[in-house]
């Protein structure tokens, strides 16, 4: 049986919750980013995958950063997020010793990204799966990504779609045909 089927599974989750919560402490202890060393891990763990982590305390987001595409292992990637989403989210201050007991902690991890064709907004709203897609747009420099998990907060796809124009810095009342569109979904570890 695989790292990821079954039992092993729930082992990888675990390593992965407990590689992220490491990292923060790390960072607590130092201010550095903890180095991890693929080559410790099993191979599921070094496979290349993408993922966001994301910080809450009672409920109300802490932090939130990741990577949109698979570019290193999943164990480094994971460790890598979940430091920069303690200490490096523009949206808030860096997370402090005594927050810490009080963080939940939640990994997503993306499968590859999927173009969509479409060549206006109600098109899109009209392929869009509510709750299982996450979004990714693209207009020249400018780009914003909504996890699966934002449809609980917007679960209108009209409203979701010019919302995430928002946050890729796009107009929300227009559709630029060099828009490109990307859906995926995620496995979510907390």
């Amino acid at each position: 049986m695989s790292l990821l089927e079954g039992a092993g599974r729930e082992q990888r989750d675990r390593v992965l919750l407990g590689v992220a919560r490491s990292a923060i402490e790390v960072g607590l202890d130092g201010g550095e980013m903890v180095r991890v060393s693929p080559a410790d891990y099993p191979a599921a763990l070094r496979e290349p995958r993408a993922s966001f982590v994301t910080l809450r305390i009672e409920g109300k987001l802490r932090g939130c950063t990741g990577s949109i595409e698979a570019t290193r292992p999943m164990v480094a990637d994971v460790a890598s997020n979940a430091y920069r989403s303690a200490f490096k989210d523009p949206r808030f201050e860096p997370l402090e010793r005594h927050e810490l007991a009080s963080v939940d902690l939640h990994i997503s991890l993306l499968s590859a990204l999927i173009s969509i064709a479409c060549d206006s907004e109600q098109q899109l709203v009209a392929l869009l799966q509510p709750g299982v897609d996450g979004v990714l747009l693209r207009d020249g420099s400018n780009s914003g990504t909504f996890l699966p998990s934002v449809w609980e907060q917007l679960p209108d796809a009209r409203e979701f779609v010019r919302e995430l124009k928002r946050k890729a810095s796009l107009p929300a009342d227009s559709w630029a045909r060099s828009i490109k569109v990307y859906r995926y979904t995620v496995e979510s570890i907390h």
